[in-house]
Formats: structure tokens, C-alpha cells, sequence
């Protein structure tokens, strides 16, 4: 029988155990605080924004939100990054991405002061990670490894396969999943939109995190018995509903799972753990900045 891995169920708890450590930050004075900084009319994106807002005041984070306008000028943006790096009450800023056109999207990232970084892209951060010292790994990597770990998917010595070379997954993903750690020492393979026969690739996996943006690109014939099956995927595709639209993965889940000792469903795999994660870094930079320890799961 597949297991379905339900990315809610673990992330509540991982969420309600930070917000013990969120406590213990209160019992010092200490009130972590996180800026979110908006600067699209994407509805996607004021959905992302207004969810990581929600979990911060379920567990007691100070949210601080700041909408700029998409045909403002870059050095506006710039110029928040730079007063919200100044302020103490902000232990954690996040520019949801994507940024216009006319934003250098790596400039931001690496404009964010690194402490504050909770979403780990900043250059020191990211080489902190592949150093295998990391002040704060990314999000949703972070919180694949804490989904696996939870499901009790054991990543030693197996063949993992990752779908994606993104910044944000793909790459974070693979290195983390080949270090000598918890959560690691897989023999992992990266696939890519040049990569060669990836049905091959991913048949030979134990596991497989697809994280590629493409809707239902991997289905049943491409996998094999028994795999684990990651899903980051979250596409909008047309759909006969009151939305015109429905949520798939980057998996084709009815075939996948028919192969699938265990799989994330979309919605409701992955995404949890990624706000989750949010929440552990800011509770994490929040105790870094005071001095205060707090002992995070």
C-alpha cells in the first residue's frame, strides 16, 4: 500500500514546536519579527505573502508587511532592504520573489543583510550550506529533509534522483541530500531540462524530488516499484471548476502512486513544510541576533 504523506500533519508539528521556542524567546523580551516586502501584482504572490503572515501569527512572530508598487522605481525596493536591515525588531526579511523586470533579483538577494536572510539565498548563507555550516538552510529543501525524515524515509546509501537545477530547490536540494548528515549521504543525480533520457535516470532512483515547474511531467512509467516520491511541483492548469483552474504537481500522482511505496500529494505535500521552515529560520535569526538559545527541532 503507497503512504501518503501528509505534508499538513507534519508541518502543525514542527510548527507547534517552534512556537515553544518562540516562547522561551518571549520568556527573554525577545519577540522574533519577520518583513515581508511585496513588490508584484501577482495574486499568487499576495497569496504566498498573506499564508507566511498567518503562520507567523499563529506561533507568536511579529509580521511586518510592506507593499510596493510593481512600476516603482528598483531603488525603492532597495532602499526598504536597507531600513529593514537597520531595524532590531526585524530578525528575518523575505522579498517574495519573483520581482519585475526592471529589479535585479540577485542584487536584492544579496542586499538583505545575511543574518537576516531566513530564507538562506544570500551568497554567504549559500556558501555556508555547501561548506556544510549552515547559518540557515532554504526552506523548502529544509523542509523535504524534515518531511522524509518524519515519513521515515532513510536517505543513506540511496539513489536519489532530483528533477530541477533551480536556486531555490534544485540545486540546495542535491547538495544536502550528498553531505555527510542526517538527512544526507545519498549518491544523488541531478536532472535538467538537457538532461538525456530522464525516464531512465529516474527509474533507476530510490528517490525521486521533482521540482522541475513542469505540470505532471513524471508519471508512473517513469518510476519504479517502490520509490519515494517528492513533489514540489505546484502548477495552475485549466480545469472544468469554480476557480477555471486546479493545483497539480509536477507528478502525475494517480499513475505515480500505483509505483509509489510512499508520495506527497499537491496540494498539501510539501508546502506546509516550507512555511514551517520559514517560521524554524526566523525563530533561529531571532535567537542568533538576541543571544538568547533556543533549542529547535
Amino acid at each position: 500500500m503507497t503512504t501518503i504523506i501528509d505534508g499538513n500533519e507534519i508541518g502543525d508539528r514542527i510548527r507547534a514546536d517552534v512556537g515553544d521556542c518562540v516562547g522561551t524567546l518571549a520568556d527573554a523580551g525577545v519577540t522574533p519579527g519577520l518583513a515581508t516586502v511585496l513588490m508584484s501584482d501577482d495574486g499568487a504572490s499576495e497569496t504566498y505573502v498573506s499564508m507566511k503572515r498567518r503562520a507567523c501569527e499563529e506561533i507568536g512572530i511579529e509580521s511586518y508587511h510592506h507593499e510596493i508598487d510593481a512600476d516603482a522605481p528598483a531603488d525603492r525596493l532597495f532602499d526598504r532592504v536597507e531600513e529593514l536591515n537597520e531595524d532590531p525588531s526585524v530578525h528575518g526579511i523575505l522579498v517574495q520573489m519573483p520581482v519585475p523586470d526592471h529589479v535585479d533579483a540577485r542584487r536584492i538577494l544579496r542586499s538583505i543583510d545575511p543574518m537576516k536572510d531566513v530564507d538562506g539565498f544570500h551568497p554567504e548563507n549559500v556558501g555556508r550550506m555547501v561548506a556544510g555550516d549552515a547559518r540557515y538552510k532554504p526552506c523548502t529543501p529544509h523542509g523535504i529533509q524534515k518531511l522524509l525524515a518524519a515519513a521515515d524515509v532513510d536517505t543513506e546509501g540511496k539513489d536519489a534522483v532530483v528533477v530541477g537545477r533551480s536556486d531555490i530547490v534544485g540545486k540546495p536540494m542535491a547538495n544536502l541530500l550528498v553531505q555527510k548528515a542526517p538527512g544526507g549521504n545519498a549518491t544523488t543525480t541531478v536532472c535538467h531540462s538537457r538532461t538525456t533520457d530522464l525516464a531512465a535516470k529516474t527509474r533507476a532512483a530510490d528517490i525521486v524530488i521533482a521540482a522541475a515547474g513542469v505540470p505532471e511531467m513524471i508519471d508512473g512509467s517513469m518510476l519504479s516499484e517502490g520509490v519515494v516520491v517528492v513533489d514540489v511541483g505546484v502548477n495552475r492548469v485549466d480545469a472544468d471548476t469554480e476557480k477555471g483552474y486546479e493545483l497539480v504537481g509536477d507528478v502525475d500522482f494517480e499513475s505515480a502512486k500505483q509505483k509509489a511505496s510512499a508520495i506527497t500529494p499537491v496540494p498539501g505535500g510539501v508546502g506546509p513544510l516550507t512555511i514551517a521552515m520559514l517560521m524554524y529560520n526566523t525563530t533561529k535569526a531571532a535567537g542568533l541576533q538576541s543571544g538568547v538559545d533556543v533549542e529547535l527541532p
